[in-house]
């Protein structure tokens, strides 16, 4: 497995060791011992989820307040997305900045975002099916959503407005100078 810290230094991207042969691959999604060892993920994992999306969605910006933040370990298992981490810690220099990458089935990557970091993804293929890691119950009076085009924020989503396909939680976002922050 092969960690590389992303463009915010909380956020790591992992790449796993990938085993081919001529029947296809194998990988490990998740090792506790060997993040464990590492020292970079103190996280109990509680809940799996999975979500599939089709092209044109846009998921997020999704976060849970105190005391019910979260940990996430996410990754696609098909398709590709491109996965947006914005960070609301105030106290933090990079507050209010985000960070994009590919997350995709041929890459395999994931990415684990503590808490104090927004998430949200945009699907790039036909349809891409997400898998997340939690470590905190869901908590709808704490669950918050930013606007994805918030001009603060300022996302370069590589989209047409008039194709975004959203929920109506997603459309009903606040803004994130509205936002509760960490």
């Amino acid at each position: 497995m092969k960690i590389e810290y992303a463009e915010f230094p909380e956020v790591l991207k992992i790449s796993p060791k990938i085993f081919f042969d001529n029947r296809g691959y194998f990988f490990e999604s998740y090792n506790f011992e060997e993040l464990e060892k590492l020292k970079l993920i103190n996280s109990n994992f509680i809940i799996d989820g999975e979500s599939k999306s089709e092209k044109g969605v846009i998921r997020g910006i999704h976060y849970q307040s105190n005391p019910f933040a979260q940990n996430k370990l996410v990754r696609v298992i098909h398709g590709e997305v491109l996965d947006i981490v914005v960070d609301l810690r105030k106290n933090s220099k990079n507050f209010g900045r985000y960070f994009a990458t590919k997350l995709s089935d041929s890459n395999k990557c994931q990415l684990f975002i503590p808490k104090g970091f927004g998430h949200g993804f945009l699907t790039l293929t036909d349809e891409a099916v997400m898998a997340y890691k939690v470590d905190n119950v869901y908590s709808p009076d704490h669950y918050h959503t930013i606007l994805w085009d918030d001009k603060d924020l300022n996302i370069s989503w590589p989209i047409e407005k008039k194709k975004v396909i959203l929920s109506d939680n997603d459309s009903n976002g606040v803004d994130f100078k509205d936002a509760v922050y960490f």
